[in-house]
């Protein structure tokens, strides 16, 4: 009886712009073809596994769905003599063979098929070797590699498909060392002379001592996809359709067969199908027993358990010094008792340790998402919100019927993050510790681009095309007419085809990114766990797989994220330190200040932490904050989601009292009775699933999943039946339950969970707080860590002055890098502009400049001489008018700057000539008018101190008005100051 069949190398789109087909459609088509078992095996990577694991895990309950479904028919059953409607049934479920194709630097290539946990192990880590020997996206292997690693590792030699130097050469090498775990690879190439080629072959195979096995080598999941693969050829070789020649697809074979069609293409060497699944039934690992360890981080003998109890408890005590209140206690045993339960004590002892790190350092940091749900957190220190924030429990953040691990995210300073990321390299190893991956798939534009210049679309053409864009490409591309009214005929079969193909490609992975902070450490080898690799950036590396597929492993990973306010934060509270000898945290900084809120009300944001925007502006006023809370939903509602939703109008008419306050029940009043009966939160949209739907925890969770993921897989409308029958079933009327879930799906857009919510709104407290009672430090330090938020220096510059701050400009004797604070001569602090305002100004440069400063510069010359800058440098300087506070104008000082000799002064002038030197007369140059002098401030810093720009054309704008009644010519005070060169 002929056995089945297995398919060991696959080739999918996770060998980037070569594989046709997603890892998931093959799972899905190798179920309905009957094979026993796929190897995904992608070119020195196995980034695509863990997509068909999951592909094959939902298939694996589809057809136990499918099952239960005949079993138990709904309505009579089919008359006996009608035939069965057409269907395809999934009925089988085949085997997902972890593997690699492994190409070596001499172009030999071998299938690499870990039979237990030591040959996965040892792929992992041959990989490894590679990629890290290499740039980003490359990979140097040799013998030696596979050499070093060979236990628990089934080969498979792919016979040359031409002659290569040293092939044979290395062949028996290999042979000599692993012949018991070897055999070659026999794969058409569906040009005809396949039965000659199997022959050879197969004397190949003899000749090595080898058994020979069979493959079809795909390169996509079905025939259709030949001309996609086409067009990725064509990308990867720079190349268009008619120019690809031998390079092309000579047909659509080289796709996913059955075992019928393999005994045909085979049929002179059956024993070749066989021993494909003879081999898939002697490799017995699967990926979903890998074992993830993490750091025990056990400390001078203290098990981590106890180690964590003992730092929360002395957490919580700093927290609460006037006592630790009985819930706070009751709630940090209960957290303990349940992290415990599921052994997460190292977890959260690994991201205490790396805030503490941060702390040590002086880099000010935040923990936001589910993590301000934790007191456990906030007695750590990885989170300044108090849980008693929001209104959620511990459990949507560690749950023991969801299974899953917890997902802490901390932000630290922009500016400083790498310290942070380097100190975890440094603790653990680089073989211990990596960055998640990120797959940058193909989206709209970038599709456009590369299959329209693969289709030999001209530059204009593809313009047009681009310009139809706006987020995505929609399912059906751009509509026929929008196609005419730009200049493009819908009925040319090429732009047709164009568009075809890029509804196709959307969505295909085109290489590999780093996360943007998600890090994987382990207790033993990572690379053992899953191939490391290079990042672009120098000193990063990452690994093979993605967010959603660590989580698919359940693999823990901490967010090491970047943050600008932080930034900002962290030397606002610096310059306090330095200035008004005011110690403040973000912990410590006076609650509830009704100033604070006040200045809210009014929309007077400009650089506040997220509320800065013009959308955000326009609604403070009419949500009028008076408490943190408030703050909280400020954050959460000027959001996509709950616009689209509908939210924000029904919770404004609700606060101002315009509509009554009204709850369809008391299980859903209690859910939403924070927000006026008005989902606003990730959460409560969970918990009307549950509450109001009755969902289970899990379904609502997937519920969560959809809503976090709505960009990248779909949307949530495939809970919609099911959200509508239970809250139906429950006594909600059709209308209600039709705008819940309206409101829910208007999460897909960036909906906000509360827990994250509430972490944003302690900065936008401290923020505020700090421009309230301190603008010119608070503009001080949002000038020091541009670029960030909405607005231009020149933007924050003019706010600051409405705020009363004297500006000061840039001076060549009394300016540092870094915006400072200086005292007045009355005692007030001014701000101080600095050299990095100056846009071509380079810190180096500035660093020699004060290091020689001395007791002050007095000419131009004088700063080339003793800083011994460039003539260029000078000219830079000349023109932010850095000399003014020396008595010397603009024009004088670029006059002076220029006249320097750019390589030095020659050797004769260069000493004292006792007034024997050549005297030049001075220069008289025109005084600049204030409206070329404000052009050049904006040229050179972009933005002065001077007059508004708008101010110098007032007459003009309003004629017959005094100028003086609208602020024209009238310089303001910091102004002034600016002018007497203070």
């Amino acid at each position: 009886m002929a056995m089945g069949f297995a398919e060991l190398s696959i080739t999918s789109n996770f060998t980037f712009l070569t594989g046709g087909s997603h890892p998931e459609e093959y799972a899905r088509r190798a179920a309905l073809l009957g094979l026993s078992a796929i190897a995904i095996a992608d070119v020195n990577s196995v980034s695509g596994i863990v997509r068909a694991w999951s592909e094959l895990k939902k298939i694996a309950q589809e057809i136990v769905d499918n099952k239960a479904a005949r079993a138990d028919p709904i309505g009579p059953p089919k008359p006996a003599h009608l035939p069965d409607p057409p269907r395809a049934p999934i009925d089988h479920l085949p085997r997902l063979l972890p593997a690699a194709c492994l190409v070596l630097d001499t172009g030999m290539m071998l299938t690499a098929l870990p039979r237990d946990r030591t040959g996965w192990g040892n792929l992992c880590r041959i990989i490894s070797a590679g990629r890290q020997r290499a740039k980003k996206g490359g990979c140097h292997l040799t013998c030696d590699d596979l050499l070093a690693f060979p236990q628990g590792l089934t080969l498979l030699l792919h016979a040359p498909d031409r002659p290569m130097p040293d092939w044979q050469r290395d062949a028996e090498r290999l042979a000599a060392r692993l012949r018991p775990q070897m055999h070659l690879l026999l794969a058409p190439a569906y040009d005809g002379q396949d039965q000659a080629r199997f022959a050879a072959a197969r004397a190949l195979a003899d000749r090595l001592g080898l058994p020979p096995v069979a493959s079809a080598r795909p390169i996509m999941h079905h025939g259709s996809r030949r001309r996609l693969t086409d067009i990725l050829t064509c990308i990867r070789q720079g190349l268009r359709v008619e120019d690809l020649g031998t390079a092309a697809q000579a047909n659509a074979e080289q796709r996913l067969r059955g075992a019928d069609e393999m005994r045909r293409i085979f049929r002179d060497h059956p024993d070749a199908v066989d021993r494909a699944a003879e081999i898939a039934a002697g490799l017995q690992f699967d990926i979903a027993s890998l074992r993830y360890e993490y750091p025990s981080e056990i400390a001078d003998g203290e098990t981590a358990a106890a180690r964590l109890k003992r730092l929360a408890q002395a957490g919580l005590a700093w927290r609460y010094p006037q006592g630790i209140p009985e819930r706070a206690q009751s709630q940090l045993e209960h957290e303990l008792r349940l992290i415990g339960k599921l052994g997460y004590e190292p977890y959260f002892l690994t991201v205490h340790d790396i805030v503490d790190f941060a702390r040590s350092r002086g880099i000010l940091c935040q923990g936001r998402g589910s993590a301000a749900n934790s007191i456990t957190c906030y007695a750590l220190g990885v989170t300044s919100v108090s849980p008693e924030i929001g209104t959620m429990v511990f459990e949507r953040f560690v749950s023991e019927a969801r299974g899953e691990p917890p997902d802490i995210d901390v932000d630290f300073e922009h500016e400083r993050r790498e310290e942070v990321i380097q100190h975890i390299y440094d603790r653990y190893g680089r073989h211990r510790a990596g960055l998640c991956a990120t797959v940058i798939h193909y989206r709209g534009k970038r599709a456009v681009r590369e299959v329209g210049r693969a289709m030999g679309l001209s530059e204009d053409v593809l313009s047009a095309l681009s310009s139809q864009i706006w987020g995505s490409w929609s399912k059906t591309g751009p509509e026929l007419a929008r196609l005419r009214e730009i200049g493009l005929d819908p009925d040319s079969p090429r732009l047709q085809q164009t568009i075809a193909l890029i509804e196709e490609i959307i969505g295909f992975p085109r290489h590999l990114s780093q996360h943007v902070g998600g890090f994987v450490i382990t207790e033993g080898r990572l690379d053992e766990l899953v191939p490391i690799e290079n990042a672009s950036m120098e000193d990063r590396t990452v690994i093979a797989w993605d967010k959603d597929d660590i989580d698919a492993l359940g693999i823990l990973k901490v967010d090491i994220l970047a943050l600008g306010m932080l930034s900002c934060i962290r030397k606002a509270f610096g310059l306090l330190r330095q200035h008004h000898q005011a110690d403040y945290t973000l912990a410590t900084l006076p609650p509830e200040d009704p100033a604070v809120y006040d200045m809210l009300c009014k929309s007077d944001t400009l650089g506040v932490f997220q509320v800065e925007s013009r959308a955000q502006m326009n609604f403070l006023p009419r949500m009028r904050p008076r408490c943190f809370y408030d703050l909280v939903i400020q954050v959460a509602i000027i959001r996509p989601g709950p616009i689209q939703g509908d939210m924000v109008h029904p919770f404004i008419r609700r606060r101002n009292g315009e509509e009554p306050v009204s709850f369809p029940s008391d299980d859903l009043g209690r859910v939403l009775g924070k927000t006026l009966g008005v989902p606003l939160f990730q959460e409560q949209a969970m918990q009307i699933a549950i509450t109001g739907a009755g969902f289970t925890p899990e379904e609502a969770d997937g519920l969560r999943r959809a809503l976090a993921t709505f960009k990248k897989h779909g949307s949530v409308t495939e809970f919609r039946t099911r959200f509508l029958r239970g809250m139906r079933a429950n006594g909600y009327d059709d209308d209600f339950a039709e705008r819940c879930f309206s409101q829910i799906e208007g999460f897909g857009s960036y909906g906000f969970p509360e827990s994250h919510a509430a972490s944003f709104a302690l900065l936008v407290y401290a923020s505020s707080w700090l421009k309230r009672h301190h603008p010119g430090i608070f503009a001080c330090a949002l000038l020091n860590s541009q670029p960030m938020g909405f607005y231009a220096p020149a933007q924050i510059v003019r706010d600051a002055r409405e705020h009363g701050v004297v500006v000061r400009p840039v001076c060549i004797n009394r300016s540092h890098w870094d915006n400072v604070m200086e005292r007045t001569e009355r005692g007030d602090l001014a701000l101080r502009l600095g050299f990095r305002q100056i846009k071509a100004m380079r810190e180096d440069e500035a660093d020699w400049l004060m290091a020689a400063r001395g007791n002050g510069y007095r000419t131009v010359e004088d700063v080339w001489r003793r800083a011994g800058l460039a003539a260029k440098t000078l000219t830079i300087l000349a023109e932010a008018d850095a000399f003014a506070s020396l008595g010397i104008s603009r024009r004088d000082a670029l006059w002076a700057a220029r006249a320097l000799q750019p390589k030095g002064e020659l050797p004769l002038f260069s000493g004292d000539l006792d007034g024997e030197g050549i005297v030049e007369p001075a220069a008289h140059l025109p005084q600049m008018t204030e409206g070329e002098a404000v052009v050049e401030d904006y040229v050179a810093m972009r933005l002065t101190l001077r007059s508004h720009p708008v101010a110098l054309i007032r007459h003009r704008l309003s004629p017959g008005i005094d100028g003086r009644l609208l602020g024209g010519h009238v310089p303001s005070k910091g102004h002034e100051s600016a002018l007497q060169g203070a």
